[in-house]
């Protein structure tokens, strides 16, 4: 009976961690598969619960930020990441009591905001990205007029 259980554990385990694709319990699913093969050879409940959560913790611990590291071995880095702090060229006059604005930015137009609401931004100027809010780039003006790229 106990080796039924095990084994229903250690496939619900491996059915979640195949749903959730991120390395969550598939940890789990080994220790029941260590209570499953005492449970087999005859092993009390109580070394069987040890084990599953003994290996389980082991497996945890120690091989899990391996995993995570061989499995994601870099991090991507997105497109606006690389924003703060580029100079972008205001295409429509940015005033975010009009909730107006826009400046391209790398070929592509990004709506705009200024970062104080009193600041207000004509086509053609220059400004300074120090923030990315969603799909809006959060602006100030350019202090020394140069376009950064």
């Amino acid at each position: 009976m106990e080796v039924l259980v095990w084994l229903g554990i250690m496939i619900l385990l491996l059915i979640i961690e195949a749903v959730t694709v991120g390395l969550t319990t598939i940890w789990f699913a080994a220790g029941a598969l260590a209570a499953l093969i005492a449970a087999m050879l005859g092993a009390g409940i109580l070394v069987q619960a040890l084990l599953f959560f003994a290996v389980s913790l082991v497996l945890l611990v120690f091989t899990r930020p391996i995993a995570v590291r061989y499995i994601n071995p870099h991090k991507v880095r997105t497109n606006y990441e690389d924003t703060v702090g580029k100079t972008v060229r205001i295409t429509q006059c940015v005033n975010n009591r009009n909730d107006t604005g826009t400046a391209v930015l790398n070929g592509l137009e990004w709506t705009a905001r200024m970062q104080e609401d009193n600041v207000i931004l004509q086509e053609g100027a220059l400004a300074r990205v120090v923030a990315v809010e969603g799909v809006k780039l959060i602006l100030v003006p350019a202090e020394d007029g140069i376009l950064q790229k």
